[in-house]
């Protein structure tokens, strides 16, 4: 019986969870162990916009990312410092620690917000990520959109915001702008009054 109890133990890898710890795919990037995803070709707009030397990356300190994310390796850099350093310990356990991050936007040649006649966007050089939340292990998420301002998940998101701020040139969320009202756009500009968080 007990070596019955054993075995299907070593089946589920885990017996007090009975969870498996997914197998992340991907190459090692940017000099990196924790940063796993593939080289991504050049990208030439002609204009202001391109990434010469750009990565898309799968997954950074052991979470996945919900869409390959295209950007240098600066940002990815930075992105796997946030998660390591800010989100997975301000996460901790809860809901079985996180499963996923939620990757609304990464490379994309276009204006500042999308406006007509903005500056290029860092997004146009490979130097941003926008992130609208992540799913915990147990199926549950938290949103910016939705739990920014609630009781109950808003003090980590606004943890969360704060941790960003140095480790990204720029964080803006919800208290920016309507045009973040549901992401945290992060990116590695650089400024001489140091980083720009709001």
């Amino acid at each position: 019986m007990r070596r019955r109890a054993l075995g299907l133990c070593l089946v589920l890898a885990a017996c007090g969870s009975g969870k498996e710890e997914p197998q992340l795919e991907g190459q090692r990037l940017c000099g990196s162990t924790s940063i796993l995803g593939e080289l991504a070709p050049p990208i030439s707009s002609g204009g202001s916009c391109g990434l010469s030397d750009g990565v898309r990356v799968l997954s950074v300190s052991g979470v996945p990312l919900s869409a390959p994310a295209t950007m240098d390796c600066s940002t990815a850099k930075a992105l796997d410092s946030w998660v390591s350093q800010g989100l997975r310990p301000a996460v901790g356990r809860r809901g079985g620690g996180v499963a996923e991050l939620k990757v609304m936007a990464s490379y994309s040649c276009r204006p500042r917000n999308n406006v007509r006649g903005a500056k290029m966007s860092e997004h146009g050089r490979g130097r941003a990520v926008d992130i609208g939340g992540f799913t915990l292990r147990d199926g549950s998420e938290i949103t910016v959109l939705e739990d920014w301002s609630t009781r109950s998940e808003g003090p980590l998101l606004h943890a969360l915001h704060e941790a960003a701020c140095g480790i990204f040139g720029t964080v803006l969320g919800p208290r920016s702008d309507r045009h973040h009202a549901n992401h945290f756009h992060l990116d590695t500009a650089s400024y001489r009054s140091g980083p720009y968080c709001r």
